[in-house]
């Protein structure tokens, strides 16, 4: 038997009043197969496997991977669309990734990725705004599965560095609650020239939106409910 350790977020944690699990399953079983037996002990998760993702150890994989024996199983809900990280590996473009309770520091992004070798620093900046599908909205709230995030972070600004020709990336995602008008993701990426910049920052956000388990929630005039993407499976998924 294999003893796993599931993680639950978001949604899915408010669902089945959990979140963490201490589980044994059979050598050999599949997260589909764990996440089918998390349906009949926790039937209020029913309605959400089409948009439920997989991981294991905080690396996305496939429903037929199993995992082994001490493993970390996370059940992830579509992703939204303080914990202080050095610069990433050895690739030179990379900045501070972090996330934290704290305001976004914008200014501390560009400063950290200030060279003489740029012509163009270009800042996203994501701010909660008042209203949404007719809502009158009065904050926001977000949760992530903080350690994958980060390496999830990481990975797309390695890949922004590798798809453009740009000299610095930096990335900061705020969790907890966000009240109208303040920042809840900010992005800055420093280029030669502007287009780099524009481009790499477009992919940047895009792709966080994508694949970074980080969700949202949104309360409004009347009531509350998670925000997601409509991606259920990224890509490019480990097997």
């Amino acid at each position: 038997m294999n003893r796993l350790t599931i993680k639950l977020f978001a949604t899915l944690r408010e669902r089945a009043r959990a979140s963490e699990l201490s589980r044994e399953f059979p050598e050999g079983t599949t997260v589909g197969e764990i996440w089918g037996r998390l349906l009949g002990e926790f039937p209020a998760l029913g309605g959400h496997h089409d948009g439920v993702a997989f991981a294991v150890n905080q690396e996305y994989v496939n429903e037929d991977f199993r995992p082994r024996n001490d493993d970390e199983v996370a059940f992830i809900p579509p992703v939204s669309g303080g914990v202080d990280t050095p610069p990433s590996s050895n690739a030179k473009w990379i900045g501070p990734v972090t996330i934290g309770r704290g305001p976004v520091d914008i200014e501390a992004l560009e400063r950290a990725v200030t060279d003489p070798s740029a012509g163009a620093t270009v800042t996203f900046a994501g701010t909660t705004r008042n209203g949404n599908a007719g809502r009158r909205v009065l904050r926001l709230e977000y949760e992530a599965y903080e350690p994958m995030a980060l390496s999830e972070m990481r990975k797309l600004a390695r890949e922004a560095g590798e798809r453009f020709n740009i000299v610095r990336i930096a990335i900061q995602h705020r969790v907890g609650f966000v009240e109208i008008g303040e920042t809840s993701v900010a992005i800055a990426v420093s280029a030669a020239h502007r287009a780099e910049a524009f481009d790499a920052c477009r992919f940047a956000i895009d792709r966080l939106k994508e694949v970074v388990p980080v969700w949202k929630k949104e309360y409004f005039e009347g009531g509350e409910v998670w925000i997601g993407c409509q991606t259920s499976h990224p890509p490019e998924l480990h097997g």
